[in-house]
């Protein structure tokens, strides 16, 4: 692991550690998905794959849970962006478990190794390529707290990816890291995060141009943390939830060739 991703995965825990979301359950708003294995190097690993209603081959999304689990409120993003047009898989890093408190969240996300969490990420994008829905079929990824920080280290991972969104993830900073990106990258972040700054987040956007990558990133003045989550009592801000999700949704479309 290099020691921009240790900083990112330390900081992932710190930020997740001061909003505590209570678990709602809304699975009966979310299509019905295909539980679906594969080899993540000598295990096998579960995700959820969620298929759009139209026949024929699909761009796809990988769908990055927050330090929660893969609980209903991540299930139903990747439902819906099933209905936009993708062939989504819902990642399971924590083998099944889900936490309900910030306690049990804590503990699960310091008891997954980086480099096992990348390489199930990287697994699942082989599974997609090797799916007859997918196939050559461009492949982007997307992820909330904890998730919106491994998506930005997939990125670095895997040059395949084609489009990668980061919803308040904490950006890598190593320019070696960030030379690797190959992927379209857009962020999602709260002005009034106490754990990303929005100094950190526009650092990430001018190196990366400096690169010539291409990078999009928003700061939402008055948001904290896990804004776009309703579960977040506190913190939820509608408003900017809606417009994240538009914009990252428009470029799935413009990236992907999915529907907006």
């Amino acid at each position: 692991m290099t020691a921009s991703a240790t900083r990112a995965a330390t900081l992932l825990l710190t930020i997740a550690a001061a909003v505590s979301l209570p678990v709602i359950s809304h699975a009966a708003d979310a299509a019905t998905p295909k539980d679906v294995s594969y080899q993540s190097g000598s295990e096998t690993v579960h995700g959820l794959l969620y298929s759009p209603a139209a026949a024929g081959k699909h761009p796809a999304v990988i769908v990055i849970h927050e330090w929660w689990g893969l609980n209903d409120w991540v299930k139903e993003q990747a439902s819906e962006l099933a209905k936009h047009g993708y062939v989504v898989l819902a990642v399971d890093l924590y083998r099944g478990k889900v936490a309900d408190d910030p306690d049990t969240a804590h503990q699960l996300s310091r008891g997954l190794p980086q480099d096992r969490g990348i390489r199930d990420l990287k697994a699942a994008a082989s599974y997609l390529r090797s799916n007859k829905l997918v196939g050559s079929s461009p492949i982007g990824a997307i992820g909330w707290c904890m998730g919106g920080g491994y998506a930005l280290s997939f990125a670095v991972a895997d040059p395949n990816l084609k489009a990668v969104v980061a919803n308040y993830g904490p950006p890598p900073t190593d320019q070696t890291s960030l030379a690797e990106i190959k992927a379209a990258i857009l962020g999602n972040y709260g002005g009034q995060d106490k754990g990303i700054s929005p100094e950190s987040v526009q650092s990430f956007a001018a190196d990366m141009k400096k690169l010539g990558k291409s990078v999009d990133v928003k700061i939402y003045p008055d948001a904290g943390h896990a804004f776009e989550n309703p579960n977040n009592k506190a913190g939820y801000r509608a408003e900017d939830a809606a417009d994240a999700k538009s914009r990252y949704l428009r470029f799935f479309a413009r990236e992907l060739g999915g529907k907006p």
